[in-house]
């Protein structure tokens, strides 16, 4: 196996095996941003005067070409190279000879790989932006269509007043508004340029870090080479606390779909297509979709605290546990995009019950309703609040179901508009950075 850092000792094929781990399988996905790196990085060389202007050009086109193999899903990293950097710098090597070693001055795998991250993760920050907005015009959508449609308001898991379920609806969707601002301050993260940091104490060469930052559009750079390495984990645990916020905001969607399109409670419904049945049952119609939702969620609320665990406890400067970090958050990434496409899916399928507060069950509810028409008429509020608690003791309660809000973020005025506003502010801080 080719190594960057092989000095003529052989390595034991387990110790190897031990050491490469997933790499191979996960800097596949880091390929083109490798790429992108290196050509950033050959021009600065070029520019700088530590490349020949032929060389530059050169290793330009040698990694278009090897560029083009990974779109067309050519390229494997297989026994011969341990990670992506090293298979790069060895088909270049083949093809130009002693041109593709010099590739590699000034600046390490540790400032390429963190390269390699800034850049894929400043997209995945940008793929997820876009599905969460999709999303949060989904429920916006439904929210509108279903303003004036009542449904039980809980505390305590139990009803408590009345809601609707453009209420319940518009409340998921100005959550995801948080939720993207934490995704906001990850890409802010992401948006600084490592490379040139080298092994986290610079070098000798004069190198033009402004121009690789142009090249690669990143809006500023990690100034301090130290700190520039010290990036590594910080930036992927910024990130996975976007992705737990907004996992936490999909788990709670996906336990009140799971719990109230059940027959017990029977406030909405989705298409029978998208529930699954039972092997022995011919009636039911199980929320499976929303229940792994709720489950994959669970599991990446917890990517921060495993984050933490594998980078806590270590000294400044780059070590190889670090490497451990793709296993943990490549996967959740995957889950989580999985996650926000199904829960679009099934927030455009959803059906409501109309009806559901004419159930003599949910008399009950609009007490409240009835307290205050009565301080509206005079009564104090302690009194009403007795004489209506009275009549619910001896059965004489007899609610009007009808309610009169009007305040702001209420059943009457969710404000949806102001909360599309809110969305596209916090979106812009992601998306009109390219």
């Amino acid at each position: 196996m080719e190594t960057l850092w092989n000095k003529g000792v052989e390595t034991p094929l387990e110790v190897t095996r031990f050491t490469v781990g997933n790499d191979p399988h996960w800097d596949l996905r880091l390929a083109l941003y490798d790429i992108k790196g290196s050509m950033a990085h050959v021009k600065m060389l070029g520019k700088t005067g530590l490349l020949t202007t032929t060389e530059t050009e050169e290793l330009l086109f040698a990694l278009e070409k090897i560029q083009d193999s990974i779109l067309q899903g050519r390229l494997v990293i297989g026994q011969e190279a341990e990670d992506i950097h090293s298979l790069v710098e060895l088909e270049l090597s083949r093809e130009l000879g002693d041109t593709g070693k010099k590739i590699h001055a000034g600046r390490s795998r540790n400032d390429q790989i963190m390269t390699d991250i800034h850049l894929y993760l400043k997209d995945v920050c940008r793929q997820i932006a876009r599905m969460t907005a999709h999303l949060f015009e989904c429920l916006q959508e439904k929210s509108d269509l279903y303003k004036d449609i009542f449904m039980p308001g809980y505390t305590h898991e139990r009803p408590a007043m009345p809601s609707s379920f453009g209420l319940w609806l518009g409340a998921y969707a100005e959550v995801l508004v948080d939720d993207m601002h934490q995704l906001g301050a990850a890409w802010q993260q992401c948006d600084q340029n490592p490379l040139g940091s080298a092994a986290g104490y610079g070098n000798s060469f004069p190198l033009d870090r402004e121009e690789t930052t142009k090249l690669m559009g990143f809006g500023t750079m990690k100034f301090n080479s130290i700190a520039a390495q010290m990036s590594r984990g910080r930036t992927e645990r910024s990130l996975s606390y976007a992705m737990a916020s907004l996992a936490g905001t999909l788990n709670k969607l996906a336990a009140d779909c799971c719990l109230f399109s059940g027959p017990d409670y029977g406030f909405m419904e989705f298409p029978e297509a998208l529930t699954t049945g039972s092997s022995i049952m011919p009636h039911k119609k199980n929320p499976d979709v929303w229940e792994l939702i709720r489950a994959r969620c669970n599991s990446i609320q917890g990517l921060p605290n495993q984050i933490t665990l594998v980078s806590t406890n270590l000294t400044h400067g780059y070590h190889r546990d670090y490497q451990l970090l793709k296993d943990l958050l490549f996967p959740a990434i995957d889950s989580l995009t999985d996650c926000i496409q199904m829960a679009i899916l099934m927030v455009n399928n959803l059906k409501v019950n109309r009806t559901i507060l004419k159930e003599s069950r949910y008399d009950q509810l609009f007490s409240v309703e009835t307290v205050n028409n009565l301080v509206l008429n005079g009564m104090p509020f302690r009194d009403a609040y007795r004489k209506v608690a009275s009549s619910l003791r001896d059965g004489s309660f007899k609610p009007e179901k009808v309610t009169h809000h009007t305040h702001t973020g209420s059943t009457g005025n969710l404000a949806n508009e102001k909360i599309r506003a809110k969305m596209a502010q916090a979106l812009s801080r992601i998306l009109n950075q390219d």
